[in-house]
């Protein structure tokens, strides 16, 4: 534990506030370290002269600008403040002292990459047919039909049968959730997730001024008892990853998409399932909505499966609601998705191209995991044998994960700390996400998973005292 001082002399305002500001200012300048460990409220207030409360308000300032975390029984830490960023800054360098970004969840490149390959063909075609000059026009707000037809081509894919009506084409899944929750809540309502979350649904909460509430998960992800005991209290909106969940890779056996949907069918609460990694599995179950088609909503992946470059992604409207009010979100904020890449999509999807893709993706997961395995052994839970990106790696006895998220960037590679992830106000995780997709190649992947190994061989480093 540090013995920091907050320097408040020349400070106006209340007290509370001008130790928030002094501890930003120390984070800021290098004098505390990400992972570092603060006093006590009890002995700060004695340190500073001031009450318990009003040590208790500036560390919750300090929380809520996202300087420190706290966990009960633990107490409060130096955020990594880079690791809490929404979407890090990708690193691709070959040199071997280079950082190796192990950290953004992106798809692989199979040797050739094969989606440049297509892309090019693609654009090259487009370039000699009289179809261009309309592809570069204003198009109806869901898509063209042709672009519809494709994408519910593609929620096929999926296990999911929808009309072309029914789909409105996004510019990928992030928009997809964005257009979803514009047009689904209001301000005030719940918002209901796993206790464990892709880190966008944060974001998007605080910006439709949603109560985000995290329920309880277990190996199989949603524990259903514990969503309905959320739906009991109001929640107006489930958003859910049933299939390869972010950031633990769990999967919901049918059984449980059933109970599920027999729940939200229960209480009224509409369903929001991403589906970003769905097609990496060669058989999984059949998607969470199949079991609420009057009223789920399907975000039908295609970033993490083809390229997240080309900006599309398909969300698939319940049969009787059709599309018009996502389309008026869509609108409203953007006009359309860009047509000319909605149109590289639907060629991909109707040639075969976009299944061929997959393949290589799921073909390109198979070596980095066997690779993975290879190097970090021991450590790697049973889902690390789940055709995916991400791991959710547990870490040592009395490891946090913002300190080992620290630890591994000062030898040399990233990760994500379980913070990011986490919903509400409990503890978080001993445990972080390790990401196989974004280095180039296998050498750099092999490189990082070594430092990664170092690191939790090493064991925790010593916080220095700061005085």
């Amino acid at each position: 534990m540090t013995s920091w001082m907050p320097e408040l002399r020349g400070r106006n305002g209340p007290l509370y506030r001008a130790i928030a500001d002094a501890l930003a200012e120390d984070i800021d300048a290098g004098r505390l370290a990400p992972g570092t460990r603060l006093p006590t409220h009890r002995e700060l207030a004695e340190r500073v002269g001031v009450t318990v409360g009003t040590v208790t308000r500036a560390y919750a300032e300090a929380m809520k600008r996202g300087l420190v975390s706290g966990e009960v029984g633990r107490g409060t830490y130096v955020r990594d403040r880079e690791v809490a960023a929404h979407m890090p800054k990708p690193v691709d360098l070959e040199r071997d002292d280079a950082p190796v970004e192990l950290g953004i969840n992106a798809p692989a490149t199979p040797e050739g990459d094969p989606a440049s390959q297509a892309l090019r063909r693609s654009l090259e075609e487009l370039g000699r047919t009289p179809r261009l000059a309309e592809l570069l026009a204003y198009q109806p707000a869901a898509g063209t039909t042709a672009h519809r037809v494709a994408g519910a081509a593609w929620a096929a894919r999926f296990g999911l049968q929808a009309r072309p009506e029914q789909v409105v084409v996004c510019a990928g899944g992030q928009h997809a959730m964005e257009v979803a929750m514009a047009a689904l809540t209001k301000p005030g309502d719940t918002l209901v997730t796993e206790a464990l979350t892709y880190p966008g649904v944060k974001v998007l909460a605080r910006r439709f001024q949603l109560r985000l509430q995290g329920v309880a998960m277990d190996a199989q992800g949603l524990v259903p008892e514990s969503f309905e005991a959320a739906c009991r209290v109001g929640a107006k909106l489930l958003y859910t990853q049933p299939t390869c969940h972010n950031p633990t890779g769990a999967v919901q056996p049918a059984e449980r998409r059933q109970r599920i949907a027999e729940v939200a069918r229960k209480y009224g609460v509409l369903v929001l399932e991403d589906d970003s990694y769905g097609l990496l599995p060669e058989t999984r179950p059949p998607p969470l909505s199949t079991f609420l088609p009057e009223s789920s909503y399907f975000i039908a992946g295609v970033s993490k499966l083809l390229t997240p470059g080309l900006r599309i992604g398909y969300l698939v409207a319940p049969a009787r609601a059709r599309g018009e009010r996502l389309a008026e979100e869509v609108g409203l904020a953007s006009l359309m998705t860009t047509p000319l890449m909605a149109e590289v999509l639907a060629r991909w999807v109707e040639d075969g191209t976009a299944d061929e893709l997959v393949v290589r993706q799921r073909q390109e997961v198979g070596e980095r995991l066997a690779l993975m395995r290879a190097v970090l052994g021991r450590e790697l839970p049973k889902a690390a044998m789940a055709p995916l990106y991400h791991l959710w790696l547990g870490l040592p006895e009395g490891r946090r994960s913002e300190e080992f998220v620290a630890q591994a960037r000062r030898n040399g590679v990233s990760v994500t700390s379980a913070e990011l992830f986490t919903t509400g106000t409990g503890p978080v995780p001993p445990a972080v996400r390790v990401c196989i997709g974004s280095p180039r190649t296998r050498a750099q992947l092999e490189r990082g998973l070594r430092r990664l190994r170092e690191v939790l061989d090493a064991g925790p480093e010593p916080l220095a005292a700061i005085v």
